[in-house]
């Protein structure tokens, strides 16, 4: 074989290279098109956006604020002679209010996190 038989050669793989990803991108833009128009027209087979009248609103005392409490387990209530708890008589929170609503802090001087490796208290 000759050189221009590699030449020729060398030239039309570039060109089948250059067709074949202009085919591609021309496949790829197709399936984006198409998926856009079946997008478009599933928004129109689909029920109307509410309004702003529609739309949910404060209620007329403003916005709610959240509550904070500290919480204690709420114990199953103890049983007699052996009967068993209806569920009417087992509560349904785990917790309830505590009876002390005092947040606790951390207190200089204490230890960190738990296996922290520090002092503890002092």
């Amino acid at each position: 074989m000759s050189t221009a038989t590699f030449v020729v050669a060398a030239t039309s793989s570039d060109v089948l290279n250059v067709v074949a990803a202009f085919v591609g991108g021309l496949i790829i833009v197709g399936a984006l098109v198409w998926a856009v128009r079946m997008g478009m027209g599933q928004m129109d087979r689909e029920s109307p956006r509410p309004k702003a009248e529609e739309q949910p609103h404060l209620p007329d005392g403003g916005a709610v604020r959240e509550s904070r409490e500290m919480r204690e387990p709420d114990e199953v209530p103890v049983t007699h002679d052996g009967e068993r708890l209806t569920p009417y008589e087992i509560h349904s929170t785990r917790t309830k209010t505590g009876k002390d609503q005092h947040r606790k802090r951390w207190v200089p001087g204490s230890s960190g996190s738990f296996g922290s490796g520090g002092a503890g208290r002092i």
